[in-house]
């Protein structure tokens, strides 16, 4: 499968890295001289230092061609970066599905990424790609489990795509499901760190996380969410 990462923070790189073992993929880097200096150098200095880079994974501050030709477009920015690289891989006519790996609300808008998709794409095939992943981890091949988001094509696409060794794939329908716990967690996984960091105890550890995916599922399922829908 040919991929497109658009994005060479850490955890852009530590994908394309992942799926370059057996699959054609290009990172788009958007400063040219970073991508420059990666693909020489076969490092992600400024963000993942220490990992080599697979001399099948090809680094261009081209988005055109690394847009070019691709099965599957990843973007791997922040959110709020997601509106504008949606609009950029637009103006390069790049048809191929979408899955984003961004968390959040939207700042100004307080809008989920799919709803940003929806105003810049339309019904197009397109989705997230989400949960707890360390970068460094995932460059390392430690375990780790992600979840996508969207359709049944899509979704299988995806797995097809990263579903390999330690990195495991699951799959659902409830996009809003998804994005609302991948954004809502880290607020709880600060909590729990303040709490740790108080010695508040192990007791106050359990009571925030279980009372919290409480309220994550409140909020998921205000917003859209399905509390009974699983992965498969």
């Amino acid at each position: 499968m040919r991929i497109a990462v658009i994005g060479a923070g850490a955890w852009g790189t530590a994908l394309a890295t992942t799926a370059a073992t057996r699959h054609d993929v290009r990172l788009f880097a958007r400063d040219r001289a970073q991508a420059a200096a990666m693909q020489a150098s076969r490092e992600n200095a400024r963000y993942l230092p220490g990992v080599p880079l697979p001399r099948a994974l090809d680094v261009t501050g081209d988005l055109a061609a690394a847009a070019a030709g691709a099965e599957l477009l990843v973007i791997a920015t922040p959110i709020s970066g997601l509106r504008a690289s949606l609009a950029a891989l637009r103006a390069v006519d790049a048809q191929a599905p979408i899955v984003w790996l961004c968390k959040g609300f939207e700042r100004d808008s307080g809008k989920l990424a799919h709803q940003i998709a929806r105003e810049e794409l339309g019904a197009r095939a397109a989705g997230p790609l989400s949960g707890p992943s360390f970068a460094q981890e995932v460059a390392a091949g430690l375990p780790t489990a992600l979840t996508v988001a969207g359709d049944a094509a899509l979704c299988e696409l995806v797995t097809t795509a990263f579903h390999a060794g330690a990195l495991r794939i699951y799959s659902t329908d409830d996009v809003t499901g998804v994005e609302v716990g991948g954004a809502v967690k880290n607020v709880l996984a600060i909590a729990t760190g303040i709490a740790d960091a108080l010695a508040l105890g192990n007791n106050a550890r359990a009571a925030l996380i279980t009372r919290g995916l409480a309220e994550i599922t409140r909020l998921g399922v205000a917003l859209g969410a399905r509390a009974d829908r699983g992965t498969r």
